[in-house]
């Protein structure tokens, strides 16, 4: 359904060249499609590089979407560089001159999130000793960025999508209806239907949203563009250092033999390790990361005895599945074969009935 939904965005008869935009009082603004950027190489576009024909696609659909005002959903696992999508977005659309403002919606508390959004008068609330402006209204005119949109709780979703449609908002403790000129792209590492079904993203924002979705491939699906990368991300390391580093001739073959499961921040991370640890040349062996980190299960099984409870078992397979992966409740998630929201559930009815074993730190 979602790459139906793409097929039949992105055929949109307003997606051309020269583009009108209706203002509240009526009259029209026309914007013209800008002309790529003259430092865009063979391999760059924008912020972003790629010689890969993945890449490529995407390229191309930021060219063909970057010049209108419709919203953007960008999709794309951890690491692929989806905030570097929506910059470009935002240096090739006609808004380029003015402000692109970055919020993620993991990042801020969700008695804060609707404050930040759209701002707070003059003692709305204790601690307002002034009007406070959001994310809205410093981004006028320009682009906001809302990453991990799956993070933002439902009932500010509401209001969200509120905005999208009217394009107004009154600040916290305010009854005054402002209008915002923002453009906004969003971003997250979920399937999106997915993310509907499980309950993190209101099927009606999504569709708001991704009026024209962008799929990041990750980094294993550019396999040409690795070596690429890393030779990038060697050269600004050079260049801010004022060294002449070089990779050693038999690096490819290693660094094309990993998959890199944490993308391309990954990759970056990696290179500077080894640039770090290299004198004068980049070997494959002179970083870890080059390795892949063999997995270690526990072999210890779990034993029940005979006649407990569907529910224990349950219980203790949870808990000991936090202990393996050190607590990361996301990870541990992934490996029950549940959602986020239903392992925090479990754990919520467990601390209710103090049934909570003793947990390693436990991560989000």
């Amino acid at each position: 359904m979602f790459e139906e939904t793409f097929r039949h965005e992105s055929t949109d008869p307003a997606i051309s060249t020269v583009l009108s935009f209706a203002r509240p009082d009526g009259s029209r603004r026309r914007a013209v499609r800008p002309v790529l950027a003259s430092e865009d190489g063979p391999d760059k576009f924008g912020q972003l590089y790629g010689a890969s024909s993945a890449m490529r696609q995407v390229f191309g659909l930021i060219e063909r979407v970057a010049p209108t005002d419709a919203s953007v959903l960008v999709v794309g696992e951890s690491g692929c560089g989806k905030e570097l999508v929506a910059q470009t977005l935002h240096d090739k659309s006609p808004r380029a001159g003015q402000a692109f403002v970055a919020l993620n919606c993991g990042a801020l508390p969700a008695n804060l999130i609707e404050a930040e959004l759209f701002g707070y008068e003059k003692g709305a609330f204790t601690g307002a000793a002034k009007t406070h402006q959001g994310y809205f209204e410093r981004a006028e005119g320009g682009t906001l960025f809302l990453d991990e949109i799956t993070e933002m709780p439902q009932e500010m979703q509401v209001r969200l999508l509120r905005v999208l449609e009217t394009g107004t908002f009154t600040r916290v403790g305010g009854d005054q209806e402002i209008y915002c000129n923002v453009r906004v792209v969003a971003a997250t590492n979920r399937e999106p239907m997915q993310a509907v079904a499980d309950g993190y993203l209101r099927e009606d924002v999504l569709y708001r949203l991704a009026v024209f979705p962008i799929e990041l491939p990750p980094l294993r699906e550019r396999d040409e563009d690795v070596l690429l990368l890393a030779r990038i991300f060697l050269d600004a390391l050079n260049t801010q250092y004022g060294t002449d580093k070089r990779f050693a001739g038999d690096i490819e073959a290693r660094l094309h033999g990993y998959d890199w499961p944490g993308n391309v921040r990954e990759l970056k991370n990696c290179i500077q390790r080894a640039y770090i640890l290299a004198e004068a040349v980049v070997e494959p062996d002179t970083a870890s990361p080059f390795k892949p980190a063999a997995r270690t299960m526990t072999k210890d099984p779990l034993s029940f005895e005979v006649g407990v409870s569907i529910e224990e078992a349950e219980r203790k397979i949870i808990f000991a599945t936090l202990e393996r992966f050190q607590g990361n409740k996301r990870r541990s998630a992934e490996v029950l074969g549940v959602s986020l929201k239903t392992l925090y559930n479990r754990l919520n009815e467990y601390a209710e009935r103090g049934l909570m074993e003793a947990e390693p730190a436990l991560a989000a």
